[in-house]
C-alpha cells in the first residue's frame, strides 16, 4: 500500500468498546502500516488506553463526543437524535471527505440507516445491501443480503450481483468471479418470477458479471460460486442457519471426545488438527460485513468480536479503498446500463 489511508472509527460500538477496537486498530497496522485513524468517542475512555499503545497513538487523532448509539437504540430513533453520536461523526467523516472508510462494531439498524443517509446510494444502484464473506469447501464465497433489505425485485437482484461481483474482485482477489442467484432448484424455470427476471437479465450479452446460474442452499458451503446473490430475507436465515449449524456440530466434536477416557486419549492425537479446523472455521476470519452500494465505504464488525476480529473488519474496508472498489462499482454500473433489458 503506497498511499495514506484514513479510517474512521466508531470506539464506543461494540461489546467491549473502546478497548477492543483500540487493540484491533493497532493490530491491523501491522498489515497496513500506512493506516492513519480517526477516532470518535469519549476521550477520558480512550486516551489512557491510547497511551498503552504508542504505536498506535502516532496514528491516531481523538476527536471527542459523549454521544454514543446504544446496541437496542431503534435505527429511525438513532437517525434523529444520535447526530452527535460517535457512530454519526465517524460516518459524516467519510461523507466530508476527511476519512476514506469507516468500522463499526456497534447497533447494526443504526449504523445502515445513518450511512444510508449520510453517504446516500451510488448512482444506479437503488438499495445498499449487506456483503460478508463466508468459508466453503473451495475457500471463501461472498453472500449478498444478509439482510438490508426483506423484499427485492429483479433490479435489485442484478444490481446485487454487480455488487458482489466487484466486492470479490477487490477483497478476495478474484480475477473473474462467478455469480449465482440463490433459488429453490437449478433448473431455469424455477423460482419466483423477480429472481427468474434477474437471471434473464444477467444472461444478456454484454452483462458485466460472469453468471452461473441459479444455485441451491448446498451449493453456498459446497462453493459452487464465488458470489452468493439473495433478497435480505433468504439471506439472512441462510447465514444464521450456517452459523448455527456450525455452532451445534463443534458441540457435538467436543461432547465426543469427552465421552470415554480412550476418545480423550483420541483427542491427544487429532489435536492438531482440531487446531486447524477450529482456525478454518474461526469467524474472526470473516468479520466485517460491508454495506455495498453506498457512495462511500462503512464496513460492520461484529459486536461481539475480539480485538483480532476487528482488524480484520478494518483489513476489510481498506482492501477496498486501496482497491478502489467505487470506481469499479461506477464503471460496471455504466456497462450494465448498456445492456438491454431481456425481451419477456
Amino acid at each position: 500500500m503506497s498511499d495514506k489511508v484514513t479510517i474512521a472509527l466508531d470506539t464506543m460500538g461494540g461489546d467491549r468498546a473502546p478497548e477492543m477496537v483500540l487493540r484491533g486498530a493497532n493490530i491491523a497496522l501491522r498489515r497496513f502500516p500506512q493506516a492513519y485513524y480517526r477516532l470518535y468517542g469519549v476521550d477520558s475512555r480512550i486516551k489512557p488506553l491510547l497511551a498503552k499503545l504508542p504505536r498506535l497513538s502516532e496514528r491516531a487523532t481523538v476527536h471527542h463526543t459523549d454521544e454514543v448509539v446504544t446496541g437496542d437504540a431503534r435505527p429511525s430513533v438513532a437517525l434523529r437524535t444520535g447526530r452527535r453520536s460517535s457512530m454519526r461523526l465517524a460516518i459524516d467523516a467519510v461523507a466530508e471527505g476527511e476519512a476514506d472508510c469507516v468500522v463499526s462494531a456497534g447497533n447494526t439498524g443504526a449504523l445502515m440507516a445513518m450511512a444510508k443517509f449520510a453517504l446516500k446510494t451510488l448512482p444506479g444502484i437503488d438499495r445498499p445491501a449487506m456483503a460478508s464473506i463466508v468459508p466453503t469447501e473451495r475457500g471463501e464465497s461472498v453472500m449478498l443480503d444478509l439482510g438490508a433489505n426483506i423484499e427485492c425485485d429483479a433490479d435489485n437482484l442484478v444490481q446485487f450481483a454487480l455488487l458482489g461481483d466487484v466486492f470479490a474482485r477487490t477483497v478476495l482477489g478474484l480475477i473473474q468471479p462467478t455469480v449465482g442467484i440463490l433459488n429453490i432448484g437449478s433448473e431455469d424455470m424455477k423460482g419466483h418470477d423477480e429472481v427468474r427476471a434477474a437471471a434473464a437479465r444477467l444472461r444478456e450479452s454484454g452483462s458485466p458479471v460472469r453468471f452461473h446460474g441459479f444455485v441451491e442452499g448446498n451449493d453456498i458451503g459446497a462453493g459452487t460460486v464465488d458470489v452468493v446473490v439473495t433478497d435480505g430475507f433468504t439471506g439472512n436465515i441462510a447465514l444464521k442457519t450456517a452459523e448455527g449449524t456450525a455452532r451445534l456440530y463443534g458441540q457435538f466434536v467436543r461432547a465426543a471426545f469427552r465421552h470415554s477416557v480412550a476418545a480423550r486419549v483420541g483427542y491427544l492425537f487429532a489435536a492438531n488438527a482440531l487446531r486447524r479446523l477450529r482456525e478454518r472455521l474461526d469467524p474472526r476470519r470473516y468479520n466485517g460485513a460491508v454495506f455495498l452500494g453506498l457512495d462511500g465505504i462503512a464496513v460492520k464488525s461484529h459486536g461481539g468480536t475480539d480485538a483480532l476480529g476487528f482488524a480484520n473488519a478494518v483489513g476489510v474496508a481498506v482492501d477496498m479503498k486501496v482497491n478502489g472498489f467505487l470506481d469499479k462499482i461506477r464503471d460496471g454500473i455504466t456497462a450494465l446500463a448498456a445492456v438491454p433489458a431481456p425481451v419477456p
